[in-house]
């Protein structure tokens, strides 16, 4: 794993081993963060199930203001906290060590928000008829987590092909991309409408 562009482009970065953390492969990090282009510039980014800490480590490398990672497993976390340091982002990466659902209650009473909220959680199963119980669809289930979206914002979230979402108000989609078994979604909150390609500014 390594960070694809800005500032630390290319550097190294160290991953748990083991098949609970699944590191966002470089390839869609890279075409997620192309996407994104300036929005990423400045931004206060919130990172969800973070793992490796591999997205927020991109964001700070392509300009972003601050960041705060919400991991649960205390090894992950040390990881985060390894790779920023190493990286010079050690000051302006903040991480909790908590559930994630738990957090984003805390989060939404202490009336935080964020430019962006980025989430590539644990793959769920295949859902055919019944809908998803996966980590992906109880975050879109969330009521919380709108509420730290900031008006312009985008939530970027990761799940495999396989497990069909729904979507539903307060989300928009403002873009999808495949990438092999992996799907991102591009999604705005309750102040925003979609404009046409609106990721492709």
């Amino acid at each position: 794993m390594r960070i694809t562009g800005g500032d630390a482009a290319r550097r190294i970065l160290k991953v748990p081993k083991g098949l609970d953390v699944r590191p966002t492969p470089d390839k869609v990090k890279q075409a997620v963060f192309n996407s994104l282009g300036a929005r990423v510039e400045g931004a206060r980014v919130l990172e969800l199930f973070a793992g490796s800490g591999a997205l927020s480590l991109e964001c700070l490398s392509r300009g972003a203001a601050s960041v705060m990672c919400v991991e649960k497993s205390h090894r992950h976390a040390e990881f985060i906290r390894s790779n920023a340091t190493a990286a010079g982002y050690g000051n302006i990466l903040e991480t909790r060590t908590q559930d994630v659902f738990p957090a984003l209650k805390q989060l939404a009473e202490a009336g935080k928000q964020f430019d962006l909220i980025l989430a590539d959680p644990p793959y769920g199963e295949k859902n055919v008829n019944r809908r998803s119980e996966s980590c992906a669809q109880q975050l879109l289930d969330d009521p919380n987590l709108p509420k730290l979206l900031a008006p312009g914002g985008r939530f970027v979230l990761g799940h495999t092909k396989r497990d069909t979402l729904e979507l539903m108000a307060p989300w928009s989609e403002a873009k999808l991309m495949k990438h092999g078994d992996t799907v991102m979604r591009f999604l705005i909150g309750p102040a925003d409408e979609p404009a046409p390609n609106s990721e492709n500014d």
